[in-house]
């Protein structure tokens, strides 16, 4: 197939980041909302983030095997079924109100989205040369980078309650009365996610009609079976770029996730005065929605950092570009450790800046280079390693309660020692050239 033909594939696939964006940035104000509307701790409230990328790790391999056989179209066409799926039964479980009906429906989703992100991820970075995997991939992510922008509006305007419940609030309510607005405030979740399913549903159909490129499935089926251990075994790049991804997964699923409890926890009643304006607040809206804006607009610098880290890359080694812009997070993160107040959370804003290339540039040099029938299961393992959202924001919820003057503010210990790692896996493998072949 021609250079031309892939246009097309590359634009649909290009969908599917935008997609799955959406689904990732809705965490965090779900992990806000539901510690009212379930009456959970925040410890409890950020499992959200654990089911969400639990489901990851148990459907990439599975994903990986499915499309050396049947193909990157099955695989996402099967990819959005399950997205879609999860999506539409957010509508029964927020009748039933039951933290692990929710906790279902969205391990589905991440089920349909470890097919997704096998199939893109590696998709974008195979419809061209290596040489340039590294800008296509950062390209394509920034589709993403656009959508994440969506679900703390998302969040803010629709799902967040135009109430603020704080205990004082809480005080002067009957019990009935709080259950009934514990009620109201789940149902509320129902309205986005259906208007979700529809959309992915749409998506699918697209695919189904699209005939897509299917690189390199013939010289898989003739191709050895491949070993995950004599895989990572055989490169050293891959199974620490595994690790990395985990790192910055779980960097990424804590700032996220708790991106709201660390603005009400370290600036509760200080805002940014030009986010205000920008997202037109007012004075009937509670703390926890305007957060939910400094959220939206973290994002916006995510989607910015996105675009900048693509046009460096299309000029400079993009590993050189990840050390760089990992080391510019570390210097944040540390400057919000000890400083507090609303110039830590500016400082947590412009770590999404430069957090925004450092998931497909890993993914990119992990990744390349391989053999034809290897990359398929090498992908599925890189996108495995979400799991490490799972696993980090637990830790990050822990130690923010640990003692009586802990905070949200000391969580940040667990993004800092994240970043830490990448910047040595970056400095250790300076592999990937957008320049010239490696």
């Amino acid at each position: 197939m021609t250079k031309n033909n892939y246009i097309m594939p590359f634009a649909l696939v290009c969908s599917l980041f935008f997609l799955w964006g959406i689904a990732n940035s809705l965490n965090g104000p779900l992990i806000a909302h539901f510690q009212f509307a379930l009456d959970l701790e925040r410890w409890q409230a950020g499992i959200v983030d654990s089911a969400f990328y639990l489901g990851y790790f148990v459907m990439a391999i599975p994903a990986g095997i499915f499309m050396r056989r049947f193909g990157y179209k099955k695989g996402i066409l099967t990819g959005l079924g399950l997205y879609a799926l999860g999506a539409l039964l957010f509508y029964p479980a927020a009748n039933i109100r039951a933290y692990a009906f929710f906790l279902i429906c969205l391990f589905t989703i991440a089920s349909g989205l470890a097919f997704l992100e096998t199939a893109a991820n590696l998709y974008v970075t195979v419809l061209g040369s290596k040489e340039k995997s590294g800008f296509r991939i950062n390209l394509a992510q920034s589709f993403n980078g656009i959508s994440i922008i969506l679900g703390p509006i998302i969040g803010s305007l629709f799902i967040f309650s135009k109430t603020e419940y704080s205990p004082d609030v809480l005080s002067t309510m009957t019990a009935d009365e709080i259950t009934q607005a514990r009620i109201q405030s789940a149902l509320s979740v129902q309205g986005p996610y259906l208007v979700i399913a529809i959309a992915v549903a749409l998506v699918a159909l697209l695919f189904w009609k699209t005939q897509m490129p299917e690189i390199g499935q013939e010289e898989e089926k003739q191709g050895a079976e491949i070993k995950v251990f004599a895989l990572l075994k055989k490169y050293p790049r891959l199974s620490l770029g595994v690790l990395a991804q985990l790192a910055n997964v779980g960097a990424q699923a804590t700032l996220w996730g708790y991106f709201v409890d660390f603005k009400l926890d370290m600036a509760p009643d200080q805002h940014l005065g030009f986010v205000n304006q920008l997202y037109k607040v007012t004075e009937t809206m509670t703390n926890g929605q305007i957060a939910g804006f400094h959220a939206s607009f973290a994002l916006v610098l995510f989607m910015l950092g996105r675009f900048v880290g693509t046009a460096l890359m299309n000029k400079f080694q993009a590993s050189k570009i990840l050390g760089l812009f990992t080391t510019a997070a570390l210097i944040l993160l540390a400057t919000a450790f000890v400083s507090g107040g609303l110039s830590a959370v500016i400082c947590i804003m412009c770590v999404y800046f430069f957090h925004s290339i450092v998931f497909p540039t890993i993914f990119a040099l992990a990744t390349n280079d391989l053999e034809t029938n290897e990359q398929k299961l090498a992908s599925s393992l890189v996108i495995m390693a979400i799991v490490g959202g799972a696993i980090l924001p637990p830790i990050a919820g822990v130690i923010s309660t640990i003692s009586e003057n802990a905070g949200m503010q000391k969580a940040l210990i667990i993004p800092f020692i994240c970043f830490a790692f990448i910047t040595y896996y970056a400095v250790r493998y300076p592999y990937l050239s957008v320049k010239k072949g490696d």
